[in-house]
């Protein structure tokens, strides 16, 4: 089975559903909460591939999952996240904000710490790793920024449509998700089966530390607990989807996608959790 035609409308349809959540305030809050905002993108673009890479590093993982395992890091934040914010009686506006402005910066980013981090594994492992940085950049502008881009306009010119269709594209969103990670385990079922324990620990631990840093950060700068719980959440849920695409489609390696998919079972069972908790801390 080409996983292809899974990932790409998965990921394109993603992508439409956060165009449709944008406005104008998003943008907005860019301007009226700049110290939430920097920290957000801080935790998202810098710390958590700094985290990944060093967890692999630690785990002394192959190259290929090494590379999977960054690749995740570097990737923007999941569209869920406003949904968990909510969950969790954070900020969704400011959650709206920080996964739009990653994954239009993710865009720029990401090719670069992928590039880099190949000559070190590679340099590492003495295995050659050549990465089309060029065709990395031109799919991300297509099935990301674009699909965001026909979203937000569709929202700005056709309002009412918009919030139908935004409706009944919510509830596919994850099922498909969860589609995609099946498909995977069920063409690489060896691979997984001998690698899950690594796997899983891997994931595992790059979310909690991810929401680690993410607490860190806003505790540092002092922010209010309703935006602090925002940055754990954005900062640990990653966009899984645009991940396991990238790998399949662009680097043409279905088993460098297989920390993606472990990281996007784990981290809604993670942040479930944490929303959970929370919630009975709220009440």
């Amino acid at each position: 089975m080409n996983t292809i035609w899974i990932v790409m409308p998965v990921l394109i349809i993603l992508m439409f559903l956060l165009g449709l959540d944008l406005n104008k305030k998003a943008f907005a809050d860019i301007a009226e909460n700049p110290k939430a905002v920097l920290l957000g993108m801080i935790g998202q673009i810098v710390v958590l591939p700094l985290v990944a890479f060093a967890l692999a590093w630690t785990l002394e993982l192959p190259p290929v999952y090494f590379m999977g395992l960054v690749l995740i890091a570097c990737c923007p934040g999941g569209s869920s996240s406003n949904v968990f914010s909510m969950l969790a009686k954070g900020d969704v506006a400011l959650s709206v904000t920080l996964t739009a402005l990653s994954s239009v910066l993710t865009l720029f980013t990401l090719p670069v710490i992928m590039s880099v981090t190949g000559n070190l594994v590679s340099d590492m492992s003495g295995v050659e790793i050549r990465l089309p940085i060029g065709k990395l950049l031109v799919q991300n502008l297509v099935l990301v920024f674009v699909p965001m881009l026909i979203g937000y306009s569709f929202r700005q010119f056709f309002p009412e449509p918009a919030a139908k269709v935004r409706k009944v594209l919510g509830k596919t969103a994850f099922p498909a998700l969860m589609v995609l990670a099946l498909t995977f385990f069920l063409q690489y079922p060896k691979e997984i089966a001998e690698n899950f324990g690594v796997l899983g620990l891997s994931a595992a631990l790059l979310i909690l530390l991810a929401m680690l840093c993410g607490s860190g950060l806003s505790r540092l700068a002092s922010l209010n607990s309703a935006t602090r719980r925002t940055i754990v959440i954005e900062v640990g849920m990653q966009n899984a989807a645009q991940a396991i695409m990238l790998a399949g489609v662009v680097f043409h390696s279905g088993e460098m996608a297989l920390p993606a998919i472990m990281y996007a079972l784990l981290m809604n069972v993670i942040l479930l959790t944490y929303v959970y908790i929370i919630r009975k801390k709220i009440k």
